[in-house]
């Protein structure tokens, strides 16, 4: 398979709705030499996460340049409530940003407010590096930055699931982020981590065909290359890949057990 190619500034929903299975590769551990080192290995992306990783603000913006030195653009997954940080991270570049625990439309409505500029929402001015990193001019700015940089919100919830027509129907939103854990979580009533669950699996197909219907990207985490092959086939045209923490501990075990079996030749 391979990944669409894209820059550091623009990555617009018509892109992923339209081009081939967009990978992106997710950093939990933000430091400007792991962001670049990872949008280097291939990944059309990365995002830097806000929520369960350890970007935060300072990060962020190190790790949108360091992106942009390889070529590539930056996402960012926000923290719960952190619209705030949203507007902030595209000021400073973001090509876009990941809402997560968005549960129906009111919510979704609330996350497209703070990241579009009028007449959509109510983000203020003042792209500081994101103008830079545009090319555009001021007025050019304002003008495409509601269509080049993502709102995406993350579906990870029953209560996600059963307003999804209305959630993808805001104006505003891009598209949907899957949260496969979340939803195993959640779909098992607390009982099991588990995004091969029959439930989830079943819940990842609507999700698809329901995107497609309101022809906004629907993307999706996932744990494992397996995993990431698998929803590219299902028709994810995101599918982010990781975390880095996960590269570096395969990596190292893989190390240990090659010397392992090199010495153990005769």
């Amino acid at each position: 398979m391979t990944s669409t190619a894209v820059g550091p500034g623009a990555l617009g929903a018509a892109a992923l709705v339209n081009g081939a299975p967009h990978f992106n590769g997710w950093v939990q551990a933000p430091s400007a030499l792991v962001v670049e080192t990872i949008a280097r290995a291939g990944f059309a992306s990365v995002t830097l996460d806000a929520q369960h990783g350890f970007a935060t603000f300072d990060r962020i913006v190190e790790g949108i340049a360091a992106a942009a030195l390889a070529g590539r653009p930056a996402l960012v997954r926000l923290p719960l409530d952190g619209f705030s940080l949203a507007a902030q991270a595209l000021d400073a570049g973001a090509a876009g940003v990941i809402a997560p625990m968005i549960d129906d439309a009111a919510m979704a409505r609330a996350f497209v407010a703070a990241v579009k500029f009028p007449p959509i929402g109510r983000r203020s001015w003042g792209p500081n590096r994101g103008l830079s990193f545009s090319g555009l001019s001021r007025d050019g700015y304002l003008a495409e930055a509601n269509r080049r940089t993502l709102a995406l919100a993350m579906i990870e919830t029953v209560e996600a699931l059963a307003a999804l027509d209305d959630i993808l129907a805001v104006e505003g939103l891009d598209g949907v982020l899957i949260g496969p854990n979340d939803l195993s979580v959640a779909l098992s009533g607390g009982a099991a981590v588990d995004p091969a669950l029959p439930a989830v699996v079943k819940a990842l197909d609507a999700i698809v065909a329901a995107a497609r219907r309101a022809k906004k990207p629907a993307a999706i985490f996932a744990n494992t290359p397996t995993l990431a092959a698998d929803y590219a086939a299902r028709g994810f045209s995101l599918v982010c890949l990781g975390p880095d923490l996960a590269f570096l501990q395969q990596g190292a075990a893989r190390a240990l057990a090659d010397v392992g079996e090199a010495s153990a030749r005769p």
